[in-house]
């Protein structure tokens, strides 16, 4: 249902639930600054700018045709080394310190949620701040992909074997991380109650997660309307960081 009283009623579900899991996308952390590149305005500018929608530029199919062109839109916009952990990221940490949440699952691959100081995340789609060579796996840092001098062009290279430096973050039309899948599934299945925030459900696999969901109670936070509100028990249509602000502070202060 939606209900206007829902911060009373979304920390009483918290409270009450033995064990709660959020599952997150590019809604919580557009708050700290970082655009999501499948709203309006990011598929307008990929198109104009790069030529190719989103989906396109972020494919294992452009990135081994054309790295130098998928180098260039993962670094003007994949990468927002200034953002922030925003309220959402604060208020969720806080929640796992109070060990009234299990898990994250995030969508995200911007690492906010560690910045903020949560421990149990699982990161469906990878981490910008990792990265390793596709021919001898070694591993490097976001900072050195950035650093120009270890590129060849726009592609930074291996200082070991010269193989192309990559993002370990999953692109379309690459499988996600089964030990990782796994663990969500694992935390999806045991939770009592899930929270859904700042995703349209609409991004697969990771939408799929939610079917596995046997719990009490399920709990959606997002600015417009999602395939998975008929099954939630509350709904919530405004700013994710807001919502979980004002929750936190209403469990702390039992205002």
């Amino acid at each position: 249902m939606r209900s206007q009283s829902f911060i009373p009623e979304l920390a009483a579900l918290i409270r009450r639930s033995k064990n709660t899991v959020f599952f997150g996308g590019a809604g919580v952390s557009t708050e700290s600054g970082i655009p999501d590149f499948r709203s309006e305005t990011g598929l307008y500018k990929a198109q104009q700018t790069y030529g190719h929608p989103p989906e396109e530029l972020l494919s294992h199919t452009l990135f081994m045709r054309n790295p130098q062109l998928f180098f260039q839109y993962y670094r003007e916009n994949l990468i927002a080394l200034d953002a922030k952990p925003n309220a959402a990221h604060i208020a969720l940490a806080e929640l796992e310190s109070r060990r009234l949440l299990r898990v994250i699952v995030t969508q995200n691959v911007d690492g906010l949620h560690g910045a903020a100081g949560s421990k149990n995340v699982l990161e469906l789609h990878g981490s910008n701040w990792r990265q390793h060579c596709m021919g001898c796996g070694e591993r490097y840092s976001l900072m050195y992909v950035l650093d120009g001098a270890n590129c060849d062009g726009s592609i930074p290279k291996c200082e070991k074997c010269g193989g192309i430096v990559r993002p370990d973050v999953v692109l379309y039309e690459e499988n996600l991380d089964e030990s990782v899948m796994a663990a969500a599934v694992k935390a999806m299945t045991e939770a009592e109650l899930l929270i859904v925030g700042g995703t349209s459900l609409a991004v697969y696999p990771a939408a799929w997660l939610l079917r596995y969901f046997g719990g009490e109670n399920l709990v959606i936070i997002n600015k417009s309307e999602t395939p998975g509100d008929n099954m939630a028990q509350l709904v919530i249509n405004r700013e994710i960081g807001k919502v979980l602000y004002e929750t936190i502070q209403h469990i702390i202060y039992k205002l």
